[in-house]
């Protein structure tokens, strides 16, 4: 059963409407600043509910914009100068500075996942990973192919976890580096990330996941590497889904592309032959 749909901009309205009411509660007893960073958390908060980039950015700046507009500068100054530092500070315990390497927040479509039960089967209770959950859409498109599985995601942004848990109940979210986990006990994992981000995840998925396991990608592919199974999904997106060992039975090996030698990596590899 689809949930009911807000049609925008009531969701802005609604975030607006929440944030000054916060910081018309919470002046007296707070006073301005610590009630402006709170109503200013909550907004980046409800942001995250959007799904388009652009409805997220309204969202949050929606309160902080209009406090310029109903004070001014000065009035905004007079609260305190490290304001908009409190503001780039909750941004980023939102967006975890270290997390931009990896894909930035963008949910998976409802429908993105749909046939991959049928090319990818797994035994009931089989343990699931989506590496970056983020507020869990893709751990819900998992749910509705996977009923059964064992859904685990993990997700380096502590909001983005405490938020994707309480959207999952059923899965159990953990806040981690995908990168830096053990993939070895997942039969299959779930990624959406970028295109720069796959050459890794394919010596990840072959160094770890067990053989007979499933690595998904939405939208990009594995350098190199034929798909078992590749669908066009509606709109612009695709599935890439790959079962281990990658290359087929008796050649799990990957080989992905060296990145190109620096200037600093060569003198010193010069250096050390010259030694040995």
């Amino acid at each position: 059963m689809k949930r009911p749909r807000i049609p925008w901009p009531a969701p802005a309205l609604l975030a607006w409407a929440g944030a000054w009411l916060t910081y018309a509660g919470l002046r007296s007893h707070t006073g301005p600043l610590a009630a402006w960073l709170v109503a200013c958390l909550l907004g980046v908060l409800a942001s995250l509910m959007a799904r388009r980039w652009w409805r997220r950015l309204a969202v949050a700046a929606g309160f902080p914009l209009s406090c310029l507009m109903l004070w001014g500068l000065g009035g905004l100054a007079a609260i305190s100068p490290w304001l908009w530092l409190g503001a780039l500070g909750m941004l980023t315990l939102v967006y975890p500075l270290n997390a931009w390497r990896d894909a930035p927040l963008f949910p998976t479509p409802a429908q993105a996942l749909d046939g991959l039960a049928d090319a990818a089967p797994l035994p009931p209770g089989a343990a699931v990973l989506d590496a970056g959950c983020g507020l869990g859409d893709g751990l819900r498109a998992l749910h509705a192919q996977y009923p059964q599985a064992r859904l685990h995601g993990l997700e380096w942004s502590w909001p983005l976890r405490w938020m994707c848990a309480l959207r999952c109940p059923w899965a159990r979210v953990r806040r981690a580096d995908i990168w830096l986990a053990d993939w070895s006990s997942y039969q299959m994992v779930y990624l959406f990330q970028r295109p720069e981000s796959m050459g890794r995840a394919a010596v990840k998925a072959a160094t770890e996941l067990p053989e007979g396991a499933w690595l998904v990608s939405l939208d990009f592919a594995l350098p190199g590497i034929d798909p078992t199974w590749h669908r066009q999904g509606p709109g612009r997106h695709s599935l890439w889904v790959y079962r281990m060992p990658l290359g087929g039975p008796g050649e799990a090996v990957v080989h992905v592309p060296e990145p190109e030698e620096t200037p600093y990596e060569k003198a010193l590899r010069e250096i050390q032959q010259r030694k040995g």
